[in-house]
């Protein structure tokens, strides 16, 4: 875990979570957002670190099949960073 922090965004605070996931492979990067995004309140958002080429995939498609939007993903170098927000 990188860690947690609450940002403010006008009126309201989002609460936001980063996993570093850089080094584990399908299905890891995968079981830890799931098992971070549980924990949240529906709009909370997790900054997900990840170098498996497989998350490319599994990452979106998670997030459709759950209910979760994938706000953003940026790319630097090998190293993919995943925005999602919790669906409600």
């Amino acid at each position: 875990m990188i860690g947690g922090h609450k940002r403010a965004c006008g009126l309201s605070a989002i609460h936001m979570e980063e996993i570093d996931a850089l080094g584990l492979l399908c299905p890891l990067p995968v079981l830890k957002l799931r098992k971070r995004l549980s924990g949240l309140p529906a709009g909370g958002e997790v900054l997900l670190h990840a170098d498996d080429p497989a998350a490319v995939i599994d990452v979106p498609h998670f997030c459709a099949e759950a209910g979760h939007t994938l706000v953003s993903v940026q790319e630097t170098g090998a190293v993919q960073i995943y925005r999602i927000r919790k669906g409600g």
